[in-house]
């Protein structure tokens, strides 16, 4: 490893951040979405809001071992995202600022530490006492631990009451107590996986379910904006498989318990489970789920009033399971006769008629699927017309396939359904009539239904002519279709890029169209987005000589907006 001495700074930044989140992480740090940042054995962190919160890490020295993390998407993959940048930023702007007098010295947790190492026991104690006392969180943590420390031997009643005290919750936790109702949850998972690595294989299983049981009953009663109680659940399932595989519990007794579970949860517990622990369950186990499932199954009102309505999670339940099991056994006509309960939609015909398909039982897979098209001929599922074309391609019935695909594309005029008729009129060389049938539909789309609006209206004027044309790489006819009948405003970027090089005059239209109405939202957001269209106003009027086209430009923004301070602040910035 190269341990050279280099802070993170704005170079490591850019090294390590794509384009789009460098931009991004810049709006979340200018627009102070960045939370308290902490700095505690070389390591930078802090929660970044938005749409959700993410929690950011970060190593000060920034060595070939540059370990930085973050709990959103991107930073699961292993970018160096948006929230990083901007937790970077806001690192080093705090570090630029820091002034070395005890008045404006900020404390670092490094400072807490030092102070506590100093005091005594008693008085550490009678801190955290006192803290036990007001924090609720903080108590049952603490709690867990002392409660896992006096125990010694395992103690299932200890355990159960220190999982159904982390779960607990009086009243609602909100978007602020959520942290550390989580922290405390966090650690009966990392308990329950120590545990399981001592060897109590056996005891995990049960206290898994336990576990899983007081998460469902607590998840209505927790802020989970950010989906995290939903990956707790996660996690149990897996520790239980993981306990599961270790002890090789009794497949009766275990099948039992989760088809219990996977049929009564309303988070989707087990879902499936029939399938997952078949290994584990073997054909005795799996012979207690068939038999369980049968007995459900007769005994269950499948009138369409009660049986299938949407609500009714324990029906869709058992139906999930019955299929599960037919589809292990292989038994097709089985899975068939449990599909063709409910019949109530399209696309129900369209799973049997692939089920027959994947079997090679062509005939029925068409059978199933003109039967579906039968029972609903009037804007049915696109995509059983599809699978239905396909089979008439495969028996040369080109008409009836282009038919129904036409069907697809006048149900919904979009570029998808565009492309679909295409790939479909080409396997019989007819590409040139059906395009012009579509394009002709299109139009008379427009005029009938006066689609002409506000281009920062949902897929305004000629937009769909517009993408078409693009993606036909006809930009020229892009172009026209927009200046005739307007587009939606991503549309108008995309041509103002394409037009840049020989129309470059084109593209600074477009850029001036853009920015009023950018501007006009009144927020830091769009007024960065405003910025950094008249920035390429600027270069692309430098490039013609026609600098003092932008200072007039300029200066009618700076009279226009002289109301918006932070937009002219922005403004100031450009030279």
């Amino acid at each position: 490893m190269n341990m050279m001495d280099k802070k993170l700074d704005l170079k490591t930044i850019k090294k390590y951040a794509p384009a789009r989140a460098l931009e991004r992480g810049y709006d979340y740090y200018q627009s102070g979405l960045v939370g308290s940042v902490k700095e505690y054995n070389g390591v930078i962190s802090a929660k970044v809001k938005g749409q959700h919160t993410y929690k950011v890490r970060l190593p000060i020295e920034a060595d070939d071992d540059f370990d930085f993390s973050c709990t959103c998407p991107m930073g699961d993959e292993g970018e160096f995202c948006k929230h990083c940048v901007a937790v970077a930023l806001t690192w080093i702007n705090l570090n630029e600022k820091k002034n070395s007098t005890k008045q404006s010295y900020e404390v670092t947790l490094k400072d807490i530490e030092h102070y506590l190492n100093t005091r005594d026991k008693t008085m550490l104690v009678e801190m955290l006492m006192e803290q036990v006392q007001y924090n609720e969180m903080f108590c049952r943590k603490l709690g867990f631990q002392a409660a896992r420390a006096i125990s010694g031997e395992f103690n299932e009643t200890v355990w159960m009451k220190m999982i159904r005290n982390a779960f607990e919750v009086d009243g609602y936790i909100d978007y602020r107590e959520r942290y550390q109702y989580m922290e405390n949850v966090s650690d009966v998972l990392d308990s329950l996986r120590d545990l399981l690595e001592k060897g109590a294989a056996k005891e995990v299983i049960h206290l898994a379910e336990y576990a899983l049981h007081q998460a469902e009953e607590a998840v209505e009663s927790v802020d989970d904006s950010d989906g995290e109680m939903g990956e707790v659940m996660e996690d149990l399932q897996e520790i239980h498989f993981r306990a599961c595989e270790e002890a090789k519990p009794d497949p009766e007794e275990l099948a039992a318990r989760l088809f219990e579970m996977e049929l009564n949860s309303e988070w989707d517990i087990f879902y499936g489970a029939a399938k997952t622990y078949a290994a584990l369950l073997g054909k005795a186990g799996l012979a207690v789920y068939r038999r369980l499932t049968d007995e459900k199954w007769k005994k269950m009102d499948r009138t369409p009033s009660k049986m299938w309505r949407p609500e009714s999670h324990i029906a869709s339940h058992l139906v999930h399971i019955k299929e599960t099991l037919a589809e292990l056994s292989g038994d097709i006509e089985e899975l068939v006769n449990i599909k063709k309960h409910d019949l109530s939609y399209a696309y129900h015909y369209l799973e049997i008629a692939g089920i027959y398909k994947k079997a090679g039982n062509e005939g029925k897979a068409l059978e199933w699927a003109e039967a579906g098209m039968k029972a609903f001929p009037q804007r049915t599922d696109t995509r059983l017309r599809e699978f239905l074309a396909n089979e008439y391609h495969r028996q040369k019935r080109h008409e009836e396939a282009l038919d129904l695909i036409w069907a697809n594309f006048d149900d919904n005029l979009c570029l998808d359904q565009y492309q679909k008729l295409k790939f479909h009129a080409e396997k019989t060389a007819q590409w040139p009539q059906w395009r012009e049938k579509a394009i002709s539909r299109i139009r008379h789309d427009i005029t009938t239904k006066n689609r002409r609006s506000n281009s920062w209206g949902f897929f305004p004027g000629h937009s769909l002519l517009v993408e078409i044309f693009l993606w036909e790489k006809d930009t020229e006819a892009a172009w026209r279709e927009a200046m005739e009948g307007d587009c939606a405003q991503l549309l108008w970027l995309q041509l103002a890029a394409l037009r840049e090089k020989d129309h470059p005059m084109d593209t600074v239209d477009v850029y001036k169209r853009i920015i009023e109405p950018t501007v006009n939202q009144t927020n830091n957001k769009a007024y960065e987005e405003a910025f950094n269209l008249i920035k390429k106003i600027q270069a692309i009027l430098h490039r013609l000589d026609k600098d003092q086209v932008f200072a007039g430009y300029l200066a009618e923004l700076r009279v226009k907006y002289k109301g918006k301070r932070n937009f002219i602040a922005l403004l100031s910035k450009i030279k």
